[in-house]
C-alpha cells in the first residue's frame, strides 16, 4: 500500500512538472494500460473484418508475408512512441508530444487527425460488429423484435449498430474502473479465443490449402491487370495489417489514469503491438489454410465469414463468429475510451510559464526510458529530437544570412568587404 502511495505521488509530481494538475482517478494497473491498446488493435476485429481487403488485393501472399513485414515497421514506430510516452506520460498523448517537440501548429493537426481517426474507427468497428452479430443471429434463426431468420437487411444491421454504440457510450460514462475491468477480460478473451479458433480451423475442416498456396498464391480481384500487382494491388492489400494494428497510442491517452505511467504506458504501447502481431499472424494463417473453396470465397467477396461457412458445419462456424463478435464488441468499447480521453486531454490545462520542453524533464525521470524497451534505448531521445529541430532552424537561418551576403557582393561590389564582414559578424555569422 505504501509503495502504491509513493508511486501515485511520483505520478502527480511528474504531471505538475509538465504543467497541469491531475484530474482523473489513477486506478489503472500496468496490465490494464496494456489491455486497452491490445483490445483496440483486436485481431478478432481487424483480421476478420478486413480480410477481404488482402484476399482480393494481393491474395494469400498479402496475408502470410505482408502481415509480418508491415508489423515489423509498425513495431519500430511503437518503440519510438514508447520513448516519448515515457518522457511525457500525459492524457492526450501524441498531440501533447507534438506541442512539446514541434509547436502548436503540429499539435493542432495531430490532435484533430487523431480524434477524427478515432471517431472513424468507432464507426467502422461497431458497424462490422453489427454485421457479424447479424450474421450470427441469422445462423441462429433469431426472430425477436427484429426478424433475422430470413435474411439480414441493412435496416436490421443499422439497428444493431445503434444499440452497440449506445452500450459502449453507457459503459464509458458509468465507470472508468469498469472499462479497465472489461479490457482486462478482453485480453484473456482474445488470447483464449484465438487459440480456440485456430484449433477449430485446424481440426474441423475436411480439406486445407497447401503451404505453397498460402505463402505464394497471388489473387487479383481489383479489375486492374497483374502489371499493377507490385505497385498498386499488393500495397493496397496491405491495408489489412495497417488498419488492424492501429490505436496502440491508447496507452498514452490513459496515462493519467495509470499507475507508474512513465513505465506502464510506454511498455503498453510496444507490447500490445508485439503480441497482436504474433497472434494475428497465427490466426490469419489458420483462416487462409482453411480457405479450400477458392471459387466460393471469391464469389462471396473474399470474406472470412464465407471461409467459415464453407469449410465447416454451421455449428462450428457459429462458434468462430461468436468469439470474433464478442472481441469486436470489446474493441469498440476501448476505442470509445481512447476517443474520449483524446478529446479531454490537458489542452485546456495551465502551461508552466517557463515552458516544459524535453530539456526540463528531470534526469531521473528521463533515465527510466532505458527500462521501457527490450533493447538498449537512448534515455535522452525526446530531448535530442528538440535539439535537432532547433539546430535545423539555426542552420537554415545561417544559410539565409550567407545567401544575403553573397547577394550583396553581386549587387553592390563597391561595398567594402570589411564593412560587409562586420555586418555579418554583428549578426553572429562568420562571413567565411
Amino acid at each position: 500500500m505504501a509503495e502504491q502511495v509513493r508511486t501515485g505521488d511520483a505520478d502527480e509530481r511528474r504531471l505538475a512538472e509538465l504543467g497541469y494538475k491531475q484530474e482523473l482517478d489513477r486506478g489503472w494497473s500496468r496490465f490494464s494500460n496494456f489491455a486497452i491498446s491490445f483490445t483496440i488493435i483486436s485481431v478478432l476485429a481487424g483480421c476478420f473484418t478486413t480480410y477481404p481487403q488482402a484476399w482480393n488485393l494481393g491474395g494469400p501472399v498479402a496475408i502470410s508475408i505482408g502481415w509480418p513485414v508491415v508489423c515489423l515497421i509498425i513495431l519500430a514506430v511503437a518503440f519510438s512512441m514508447s520513448e516519448v510516452a515515457s518522457a511525457y506520460p500525459t492524457a492526450g498523448g501524441p498531440y501533447w508530444w507534438a506541442n512539446e517537440l514541434g509547436g502548436t501548429v503540429w499539435s493542432w493537426f495531430t490532435g484533430w487527425f487523431n480524434l477524427i481517426g478515432l471517431i472513424a474507427i468507432v464507426a467502422t468497428v461497431d458497424w462490422f460488429c453489427a454485421q457479424f452479430a447479424g450474421t450470427l443471429f441469422n445462423l441462429w434463426g433469431l426472430d425477436f423484435i427484429l426478424n433475422f431468420a430470413d435474411e439480414v437487411s441493412l435496416t436490421e444491421i443499422f439497428v444493431v449498430f445503434v444499440v452497440i454504440l449506445a452500450l459502449h457510450a453507457l459503459i464509458n460514462i458509468y465507470s472508468s474502473n469498469l472499462v479497465a475491468l472489461f479490457n482486462n477480460i478482453s485480453v484473456f478473451w482474445h488470447c483464449v479465443g484465438v487459440a480456440v479458433i485456430i484449433a477449430i480451423l485446424i481440426f474441423v475442416p475436411d480439406k486445407h490449402q497447401s503451404a505453397d498456396f498460402v505463402f505464394t498464391e497471388r489473387i487479383n480481384n481489383s479489375g486492374f491487370s497483374m502489371d499493377m500487382y507490385w505497385f498498386y494491388i499488393l500495397p493496397t492489400g496491405l491495408l489489412l495489417t495497417m488498419y488492424t494494428v492501429t490505436g496502440y497510442d491508447a496507452s498514452a491517452h490513459v496515462a493519467e489514469e495509470t499507475k507508474d505511467a512513465e513505465i506502464s504506458a510506454a511498455k503498453g504501447i510496444w507490447q500490445s503491438v508485439a503480441l497482436s502481431a504474433l497472434i494475428g499472424w497465427l490466426v490469419l494463417l489458420a483462416i487462409t489454410f482453411a480457405a479450400a473453396d477458392v471459387a466460393g470465397v471469391n464469389e462471396a467477396g473474399g470474406t472470412s465469414l464465407s471461409i467459415f461457412t464453407s469449410a465447416m458445419s454451421s455449428g462450428w462456424a457459429e462458434a468462430v463468429i461468436l468469439i470474433s463478435t464478442v472481441g469486436q464488441f470489446f474493441c469498440g468499447m476501448a476505442v470509445v475510451t481512447s476517443c474520449s480521453r483524446c478529446s479531454r486531454s490537458p489542452a485546456t490545462a495551465p502551461r508552466p510559464a517557463t515552458g516544459c520542453g524535453p530539456a526540463s524533464t528531470p534526469r531521473a525521470s528521463r533515465g527510466r526510458c532505458a527500462r521501457v524497451l527490450p533493447v538498449r534505448a537512448d534515455p535522452h531521445a525526446a530531448r535530442a529530437v528538440g535539439q535537432r529541430r532547433r539546430g535545423a532552424g539555426r542552420l537554415l537561418r545561417s544559410c539565409l544570412d550567407r545567401g544575403r551576403w553573397a547577394l550583396h557582393r553581386v549587387c553592390d561590389p563597391g561595398l567594402p568587404a570589411l564593412a560587409q564582414g562586420r555586418q555579418l559578424q554583428a549578426g553572429g555569422v562568420d562571413p567565411r
